[in-house]
């Protein structure tokens, strides 16, 4: 499966990177550069359920391809979603199936780092996207 253009622009950057100090600064990076959600996004309706730290999600279909928007109070949780939204965004439903999510931060250098709640809420973001999937087609 291809890679959206940002997912390249992720890989490029993770893996040149050495140590765990430095990957965890981009890692912030990237978080901060996640555009904020409006206010009246941020609501129970749109909170991913399975994440210890709060997180929203947003999806719109456009032209048959998704675009997510994201947001969390926790940074390095911004981060990790802000990855997450490199490699799925502009991706169809049943490529958005596909998306290994394990392997995605293998790629990255990341998955040393993931701990299992933070892994398991992931996940949960990404099922949260493949039910907007079902739900909007």
């Amino acid at each position: 499966m291809s890679l959206p253009l940002e997912a390249h622009a992720a890989l490029q950057a993770f893996q040149a990177i050495g140590s765990w100090e430095q990957r965890a600064r981009v890692l912030m990076q990237w978080g901060e550069r996640l555009p904020a959600l409006a206010d009246d996004e941020k609501v129970d309706a749109n909170l991913v359920q399975g994440c210890e730290s709060l997180v929203w999600l947003v999806g719109r279909l456009q032209d048959g391809h998704w675009q997510f928007t994201a947001s969390s109070e926790a940074r390095m949780i911004r981060g990790l979603v802000a990855l997450l939204l490199a490699r799925v965004n502009g991706l169809s439903a049943d490529e958005l199936q596909a998306v290994d999510l394990p392997d995605w931060f293998n790629q990255l250098g990341l998955s040393r780092q993931l701990s299992p709640s933070r892994s398991n809420g992931l996940n949960a973001v990404l099922q949260r996207m493949r039910d907007l999937t079902r739900t909007q087609k």
